[in-house]
């Protein structure tokens, strides 16, 4: 049994060691969402890049309107007319139009470079959305009160998919999303995310983030770069969280994990290798109690029980802390909540494929373009 316990210790050790901080960060969840907004709240632009009709995009769109903020305007920015549907941009909010811009540049990025230059100069905090999230209407307030911190560089929100149908892929795609939000938590971040980050305009330009975005395809990851590069922290706001409600396909799903994975790759390498040894490591540790059953050996069901039991507590965790961040999708949660403890097990396996699809090839397909990442 020697090769067996080569295989299942370290899968053991790390699922104990991924529990740490658990209640820290529950903890924060509670006391970040009860916390009144304190200080002075500064004049504000929000700019959220729009690429065609997406699934909920009006409403998206409009929930960025009817935001609970004292000071603050809406940018909608794309490429081209073209690319902005009739009837979702909403009353009040202005249209800019970034043209082709650098080809060596995202399109994406082109357009927030676009949006950022035609930001109103009375605006002193920058906030950047997504168009497939569905903000909270204290959304803005979560992201800008921690910038008043010198030592904050920018804050970060994350998304949650809450899918309206119980169909396979859409919930399968919470699943595997919802690892990611549960590294976010109290202390510094590894990383903001592009659909719910915010920077003050000073530190926009003391920390030359335009510098950084260009010639570059992942916006989050380079203003992360950015803002650590000069000493400068990262801060996750849980009130930040966001909903996606869109649905999506098996090939979508593939296709889409596997492109968050090459831009981690190529962006954020040191993590990108933290998760494949570890998902590589648990995964192995499930063939080999798979195989000790076979043999008749009950140790095997022994260790998977430990495994699986381990990642379903922290899979429901993730969602109990979601569910208080997301208190208007409470009956999502009673109706779905349950994948996120029953498809751990499942979602470690669609994590181990999305890492080693990504593994090989830096060339991508974003929103009708390809992108070889450096």
């Amino acid at each position: 049994m020697l090769w067996f316990w080569a295989l299942a210790a370290p899968a053991l050790v790390l699922a104990v060691l991924s529990l740490s901080g658990e209640r820290r960060r529950a903890r924060y969840y509670a006391e970040r969402l009860a916390a009144p907004v304190e200080g002075r709240l500064p004049p504000a632009t929000v700019i959220v890049p729009v690429k065609g009709l997406d699934e909920g995009l009006a409403d998206n769109l409009l929930s960025l309107a009817s935001l609970d903020y004292p000071d603050y305007e809406l940018i909608v920015v794309a490429r081209g007319a073209g690319d902005v549907p009739a009837g979702v941009v909403p009353e009040g909010a202005r249209v800019v139009l970034a043209g082709e811009g650098d080809q060596q540049t995202s399109e994406k990025i082109v357009n927030l470079l676009a949006a950022v230059a035609a930001a109103r100069e009375s605006s002193e905090i920058l906030a950047f959305a997504d168009s497939d999230g569905r903000a909270r209407r204290g959304w803005l307030k979560a992201l800008a009160s921690p910038l008043g911190d010198e030592k904050t560089g920018a804050t970060t929100g994350y998304r949650w998919h809450v899918p309206p149908s119980a169909d396979f892929w859409p919930l399968a795609r919470s699943v595997w999303n919802a690892v990611i939000a549960g590294r976010y938590g109290p202390g510094p971040s590894d990383f903001a995310w592009g659909g719910a980050m915010a920077i003050r305009k000073d530190t926009f330009v003391r920390c030359r983030v335009p510098d950084f975005w260009r010639g570059a395809v992942s916006d989050d990851y380079r203003l992360s770069d950015a803002v650590e590069s000069a000493g400068l922290e990262i801060r996750f706001a849980p009130g930040a969280m966001v909903a996606s409600t869109d649905h999506t396909t098996a090939g979508e799903f593939l296709g889409w994990i596997r492109r968050q994975m090459v831009i981690t790759r190529a962006y954020r390498p040191r993590l990108w290798w933290v998760a494949f040894v570890a998902h590589l490591i648990y995964c192995a540790a499930t063939v080999a109690c798979f195989v000790a059953l076979g043999c008749g050996n009950l140790v095997g069901l022994a260790v998977l029980s430990v495994l699986w039991g381990l990642g379903m507590w922290k899979g429901a965790n993730r969602a109990r802390l979601a569910r208080m961040a997301l208190p208007e999708h409470e009956a999502w949660f009673r109706r779905h909540g349950w994948v996120h403890t029953w498809w751990v097990p499942f979602g470690t396996w669609l994590w181990m494929y999305s890492l080693a699809a990504s593994a090989l090839g830096r060339t991508i397909e974003w929103r009708g373009r390809l992108y070889r990442l450096p």
